[in-house]
């Protein structure tokens, strides 16, 4: 690992988590260049919902790359791009009775937050943006200005201005957060300036896994549409079926105004777009633009992932059945010291955390153990006290009871130490 420590810059993550050199990997398997293979409950952060190295995707690639096929186009027409468009419109857009143009911006989720804050900005005529608490959008500054996590928003590199921060479905517990937001829209004195725009993301990824209701956005979206404000759904890590549909808020009912989508939108591959209702295509030619806005590589990824996996509800069934699993052997894991500690298991899909309420400590130490068991799964939360599952859609039955195994043997030897310790303090 001394090549990293010498070169790479001291702002590396992952690689302190997971201290080993990765050589290849495939659908849900990781393996270093010792041979030691790794279940992974990652997933790219949600990039790979498909896996890694998806043999659909990847001989797709294969040949379209043989065929000298065109790689970057600025957002010139390419075959690619019509057959990507065509695709997300019959098999994502009209089975689902949504009208949304679509946007290609810089291939990161960041950029999709970036171009969605700014055309709201440009169609309003406002400011002010309402973001929620823990929320998170990504690290350029735009999107850093809606981002809860204060780890990120250092005062000497972010302008705090223009967002404001209202409570996520939950926060206070049983209180109606909506009743809250409400009160400082009607109230013209209350110092929040009427927004552009709503963000927020339905089920909070880096936040903590935190889900919201139903009822929660049907609410939220009547508000919008009371006060002429714009609704923008951030589903670029549990979009793309990670929720059992397609998009996160299909299960609510409601239409929002625009949506980002990245991550597992490219099929692995760097992408990122924008949907927005028709009528919000206010944008003069060239007025947002960017060098890799048409990444044709992830086009054909794209193209061939929703063609493989979206023409009928196959896999949102795959994903809810797999969920139960997850679900269940959680809270089995979780009643086995419900004597001694408060776990909470909470998520949607194969978005879930396991949150040990009485010690957050414990966490990234389960992060740890777990690696050494071979199993990669990572933390969040606004003090990492959440450990978070993110496995591949695809991942079949038995691998999946395989890593929560894994995970569940972390556990027992995380807790069975803390309580030799204690034992040894007196």
């Amino acid at each position: 690992m001394r090549i990293f420590e010498n070169l790479e810059s001291e702002v590396r993550g992952y690689i302190r988590s997971f201290p080993t050199i990765f050589k290849k990997a495939k659908g849900a398997i990781l393996t270093d260049e010792q041979g030691v293979d790794y279940i992974d409950f990652f997933a790219g952060a949600g990039t790979l919902n498909y896996g890694h190295n998806n043999e659909h995707i990847s001989k797709a690639l294969i040949e379209y790359l043989q065929e000298d096929g065109i790689v970057h186009g600025l957002d010139m027409a390419t075959v690619a791009k019509k057959e990507f468009l065509q695709t997300f419109e019959s098999h994502i857009l009209k089975p689902r009775n949504l009208e949304y143009k679509i946007q290609f911006t810089g291939p990161t989720g960041t950029n999709a937050v970036e171009t969605a804050l700014k055309l709201a900005r440009l169609v309003k005529g406002r400011s002010n943006i309402i973001a929620f608490t823990n929320g998170y959008h990504g690290l350029s500054q735009g999107s850093l200005a809606v981002t809860g996590n204060n780890e990120y928003r250092d005062e000497s590199y972010i302008s705090r201005t223009n967002a404001t921060f209202m409570p996520f479905d939950g926060y206070f517990g049983d209180m109606n957060t909506l009743s809250y937001f409400r009160k400082f829209l009607s109230d013209g004195s209350s110092g929040v300036d009427l927004p552009a725009a709503v963000i927020l993301e339905t089920i909070q990824g880096e936040g903590g896994i935190n889900v919201a209701s139903k009822e929660w956005l049907q609410e939220l979206e009547a508000i919008c549409r009371e006060f002429d404000i714009l609704l923008i759904i951030d589903d670029i890590q549990v979009g793309n079926g990670r929720s059992g549909d397609f998009f996160s808020f299909e299960f609510a009912g409601i239409n929002p105004d625009m949506v980002t989508l990245s991550k597992s939108i490219g099929g692995g591959l760097p992408m990122a777009i924008l949907l927005f209702k028709p009528h919000l295509d206010q944008w003069k030619p060239g007025e947002h633009t960017g060098t890799f806005r048409g990444n044709n590589l992830a086009f054909v990824a794209s193209k061939v992932s929703l063609e493989q996996y979206w023409q009928n509800d196959n896999i949102s069934k795959a994903v809810k059945y797999k969920e139960k699993i997850l679900k269940d052997y959680l809270e089995k894991i979780a009643s086995k010291y419900k004597d001694d500690y408060e776990i909470e298991v909470r998520g949607r899909g194969l978005a879930y955390g396991f949150e040990i309420k009485n010690d957050s400590s414990m966490a990234s130490d389960l992060s740890s153990y777990s690696f050494q068991e071979q199993l990669i799964v990572e933390t969040c939360g606004s003090l990492g006290q959440v450990v978070k599952f993110l496995p591949p859609l695809l991942i079949d039955e038995e691998l999946l009871l395989e890593g929560l195994k894994r995970f569940e043997k972390a556990v027992d030897r995380l807790i069975v130490e803390r309580k030799n310790n204690l034992k040894g303090e007196f």
